[in-house]
């Protein structure tokens, strides 16, 4: 029911990739009447892989945390993120509130054992045709070394499990890349890196994430979320120069209609639907957020991550790893 657009883009989303994926069953969960009118719009209904759990509230995109937390206990939300604890559902996707996913979420299902605090990962585009995971992107704004220690052993599981890497390599992120740089909470974030048993490369600098030098990136929450919000705001200057540069003249128009195919694979490559999905790690369960403003496509690449991490054993993964290091 959440994000800019909600049962308008969730319920045609979910219907597409219940085509596509023939061995996974859907629940929606939300106001019943919305999603029913959705439906029959496409001439879809409910059936042995997909059924329609009724709440009776939603939480708003602006809504508290704290008071999602304590007063909607039949949001759609709230109930979803139930499923998952319960065991009538293997994850959790929503385009909601991401405070409240994370509250609802850390509350309802907790943390695994060894983890101080869930954290957010999502995937940005690099250099080498693939992706660099990221994490926290702002669920936690101050961090501890043990936690940022934490994220490098969740973000490393989370490869491992979804990419199928071994010994993915996890970097640090700071202002340097010498071991004396940063300040003390990300220096002895370093050391316990190194010790933790995981493949540690060290410190890196905000161009290595696209540079794609390690696997994994690992940082605060305040910092995470800038690096994002500033990917985000570049990607979209780089368009409009270059839209205004091709209308400058007629000769340039000219120029910027042959262009168009690189152009268009150019977009398809930096197109943030393409990765949509942020892991929330750490928890006993599997939570997904999708960006709000997510289209039907977008909404549906999630749903798939989620797919991916529940066959991978994701949770299980990180839980293991941690244990190694009581």
């Amino acid at each position: 029911m959440g994000g800019d657009h909600g049962p308008h883009v969730t319920v045609p989303a979910a219907l597409d990739f219940q085509s596509s994926v023939s061995d996974v069953g859907l629940v929606l969960v939300g106001n019943s009447e919305a999603i029913a009118r959705e439906l029959t719009a496409r001439g879809a209904g409910a059936g042995p892989r997909l059924r329609v759990h009724a709440t009776s509230q939603v939480v708003a995109m602006d809504e508290v945390p704290v008071q999602a937390l304590r007063f909607k206990k039949d949001s759609s939300m709230r109930v979803a993120i139930n499923l998952v604890k319960s065991g009538e559902a293997h994850a959790c996707v929503s385009a909601g509130n991401t405070g409240a996913l994370m509250a609802i979420s850390r509350f309802v299902l907790k943390t695994l054992p060894g983890i101080d605090r869930p954290a957010i990962a999502t995937v940005l585009p690099n250099m080498k045709g693939g992706f660099t995971y990221v994490l926290d992107l702002g669920a936690n704004v101050d961090c501890t070394a043990e936690q940022l220690m934490q994220f490098g052993v969740m973000g490393a599981m989370l490869v491992a499990a979804v990419e199928h890497k071994e010994r993915p390599s996890v970097g640090l992120l700071n202002i340097g890349v010498e071991d004396i740089k940063g300040n003390e909470t990300v220096k002895q974030a370093g050391e316990l890196l190194r010790s933790s048993g995981i493949n540690f490369y060290g410190n890196v600098e905000g161009d290595d994430i696209y540079k794609g030098t390690t696997d994994v990136v690992v940082c605060d929450g305040f910092v995470g979320n800038s690096v994002l919000k500033a990917s985000e705001g570049v990607a979209k200057m780089i368009f409009m120069f270059l839209k205004t540069e091709f209308t400058r003249n007629p000769l340039r128009k000219a120029i910027a209609v042959a262009a168009t195919p690189v152009f268009k694979a150019m977009r398809a490559r930096l197109d943030p639907g393409r990765y949509n999905g942020a892991s929330l790690l750490g928890l006993k369960g599997i939570v997904i957020k999708s960006h709000g403003s997510a289209d039907i496509y977008a909404f549906g690449q999630a749903m798939h991550r989620a797919v991916e991490e529940v066959r991978n054993e994701v949770p299980q993964r990180i839980e293991r790893q941690m244990a190694t290091l009581q």
